[in-house]
């Protein structure tokens, strides 16, 4: 069976590191951390005060003041990053696409501030004292309802919740429901805001976080000898996937092409890895099998790597085993080193990190790698950001309850499959020629083009241009 292929346009991140697209990337390829101690309640008592904090955060900067007051924390992170995907897609809705464009929208925890504070309301004050916005303030599934009402999105309409995989799952069901035709267009991935007085305190009597009090930006260290637990974060990753020849028609910055879609579970225990990582090698094995990709085609991985010294372990066995002697020439890093461990927003955050270092043929440190534990002896990149080649990546996530999702992108080629010298390249791509003699490059694009002298036209959007007789290299720039 042919499935139709799907592609990124667009991309919206709110993260510790910053707000918007540009300010995250920029922040973390400099490997900054976004980790620092608790402002957002009183933390006296607990072993537990650091996490990581979205910073500078007013809502009403991005929403009205009644939107801000109706919609819990996550709902808000979830909307204002979905804001900023369709506006970086240039996508416009119409009565005639409307139908085709959904939203998939996940969160691991839901809205724990505002179940919090009204349970602490209604046990002093009476259930009078519970707003009539509470419950849709607080269900999951909200983040996507009210991204599709915003912007008049009448395609699919869901939510996944699957603890730290569900951004994951998100944007993989999202590519299938387009690669099925359900969609032409996913608005899709996670969002989390549950840095709250039960959240850490319930991960912190699991042990489960980093107490590394005293160093917060510290704190997370995947694969790191020191490691000690994940460090909490909160955000929103919202990418905008699209079907391939519905973005060509509308001339679409194309990020990169979405390929595989892997999905295994542990079944062993609530929170621990299975031994030897087999749940993630299953689950690694099988995105590359869905998206037909060999190992040896593999460059990047981001990891799960959430810095917990049983789960950094069996990701690196399952890399070796899945990947034989190509894992020596894979790059791994962790951008959990950076923001701590987002729960459901952590699989669309990471996606995004995956989709630039493929668009940027760059990939992000793992920050705060000092001391490498013997048993996680693969390339990490902890030196900092590392131009390199990447052609294709895979974003790791693995959640309690023994749930495993992989998805995995690779370069997009604006020419393949192309037969004749009709092209149509986007107005985000910059045309310019040398006249020194030689083959055709097209360079950011990890394309090539065979030599050629003829009259040739090339279809820019909204315009037409004649290049005549040509004998040098053509390039092609995208715009960043």
């Amino acid at each position: 069976m042919s499935f139709r292929r799907v592609v990124v346009t667009g991309l919206g991140i709110i993260s510790p590191l910053g707000i918007g697209k540009s300010e995250n990337w920029e922040n973390t390829l400099l490997g900054k951390s976004g980790i620092g101690p608790i402002t957002l309640f009183d933390t006296s008592g607990f072993p537990v005060t650091i996490a990581g904090e979205v910073k500078s955060y007013r809502p009403t900067a991005y929403l009205s003041s009644k939107e801000a007051r109706t919609m819990d924390r996550f709902i808000q992170f979830g909307v204002i990053a979905a804001d900023e995907a369709v506006a970086d897609s240039g996508l416009e809705v119409t009565d005639e696409n409307a139908d085709m464009i959904g939203v998939l929208i996940g969160a691991g925890i839901g809205g724990l501030t505002t179940i919090e504070a009204t349970t602490i309301r209604t046990s002093k004050r009476g259930v009078r004292r519970i707003s009539p916005f509470y419950i849709p303030m607080s269900i999951i599934n909200m983040a996507a309802g009210n991204v599709s009402i915003r912007h008049g999105f009448k395609g699919p309409n869901l939510a996944i919740t699957t603890a730290c995989t569900t951004g994951t799952h998100a944007i993989g069901d999202a590519m299938r429901l387009i690669q099925f035709g359900d969609a032409d267009v996913m608005i899709a991935g996670g969002t989390e805001a549950a840095i709250t007085p039960t959240s850490v305190g319930g991960f912190a009597n699991a042990r489960a976080l980093s107490r590394r009090n005293d160093d917060p930006e510290g704190a997370s260290r995947p694969w790191d000898l020191g490691r000690d637990g994940f460090v909490l974060g909160e955000g929103s990753g919202i990418l905008v996937l699209e079907e391939l020849e519905t973005a060509k028609r509308r001339g679409a910055r194309i990020y990169a092409e979405i390929t595989g879609f892997g999905l295994s579970a542990d079944a062993h225990h609530m929170t621990s890895p299975s031994p030897g990582g087999r749940g993630a090698f299953v689950c690694m094995k099988n995105v590359l099998r869905n998206g037909k990709t060999n190992t040896d085609d593999i460059d990047y991985i981001n990891a799960h790597g959430t810095s917990t010294p049983l789960g950094d372990i069996a990701e690196t066995l399952a890399v070796k085993e899945l990947f034989g002697q190509h894992a020596r020439n894979l790059a791994l890093s962790s951008s959990k080193s950076m923001v701590g461990h987002l729960l459901g927003a952590a699989g669309g955050v990471e996606a995004i990190h995956t989709v630039l270092s493929i668009y940027h043929q760059v990939a992000p440190p793992t920050i705060n790698l000092v001391e490498q534990d013997p048993e996680c002896d693969l390339d990490y990149i902890p030196e900092g950001a590392r131009p390199m080649k990447i052609r294709n990546a895979i974003s790791n996530s693995f959640g309690f309850g023994g749930t495993n999702g992989s998805i995995s992108f690779k370069q997009f080629n604006w020419f393949d499959g192309i037969s004749d010298a009709a092209w149509k390249i986007p107005n985000f791509i910059e045309l310019k020629s040398t006249w020194n003699a030689g083959e055709i490059g097209l360079e950011g694009l990890g394309c090539g083009w065979s030599w050629f002298n003829s009259v040739c036209w090339l279809s820019f959007w909204r315009q037409l241009t004649l290049v005549g007789i040509l004998s040098g290299r053509l390039t092609f720039h995208p715009k960043l």
